[in-house]
């Protein structure tokens, strides 16, 4: 184990692929069924194209984007059909991922999300899926930091820097976890340390925090 990480303070944790099982291929099929016919070239694993892409960096409105993907589908379809369709994209936050954000704060590691994502995922799915203990997810995470809000998306180096200043982080001292090999690049070139989850019981978001929490006993 490299020396540096006995000296993080800080986890920066990406939402989709790390905290969030996701499944493309079930919100492309159902955006499919409303008639969005090139859903799978403009709906991506690691990035969006338009108009999915101006919704996640706050460029276009929720009303704007459902206007525009509408207009594309078959006739009648509702907001609430495309935001149903487009959550199939998230699968589920098992609750033992959101213990496992309660130990780390109790073992006094300061933890945050870095996400880009979107209004109609974040204020619907997301939301509900940090409810299921009763509290929400400001109730895990000292800092939320999304694509939306701040108008640009990972991998922009700006993005990774603007919530290490925000919350006033030092970055020898903060580790990002991120499913995203562009991603881990970019928080490093910020001056974070990085490392890319994977979806093994070596390398998936327990097991990283796991390593975290056995060289650090709560404050």
């Amino acid at each position: 184990m490299t020396d540096w990480i006995y000296k993080i303070k800080n986890v920066i944790f990406d939402l989709g692929g790390v905290v969030v099982d996701l499944d493309r291929e079930r919100a492309v099929k159902a955006l499919v069924d409303l008639g969005l016919e090139d859903a799978d070239s403009m709906l991506g694993l690691y990035g969006q194209q338009e108009p999915f892409y101006g919704l996640e960096t706050g460029e276009r409105s929720t009303g704007e984007f459902f206007d525009i993907v509408r207009n594309r589908m078959h006739p009648g379809v509702t907001d609430a059909q495309i935001t149903e369709a487009f959550n199939r994209f998230l699968v589920d936050i098992p609750v033992e991922r959101l213990s496992m954000l309660r130990r780390m704060r109790m073992a006094g590691y300061r933890i945050f999300v870095l996400s880009n994502t979107n209004p109609v995922m974040f204020h619907t799915w997301i939301d509900r899926a940090f409810r299921q203990e009763g509290g929400t997810i400001n109730d895990y995470f000292d800092g939320v930091v999304v694509s939306f809000e701040e108008l640009m998306c990972k991998p922009n180096v700006e993005i990774f820097t603007t919530l290490m200043r925000r919350y006033g982080l030092n970055p020898s001292e903060t580790l990002m976890l991120d499913d995203s090999d562009k991603n881990c690049k970019a928080a490093s070139e910020a001056g974070a340390h990085a490392f890319r989850v994977g979806n093994t019981d070596k390398d998936d978001m327990l097991a990283v925090c796991g390593a975290l929490l056995e060289i650090r006993q709560p404050e």
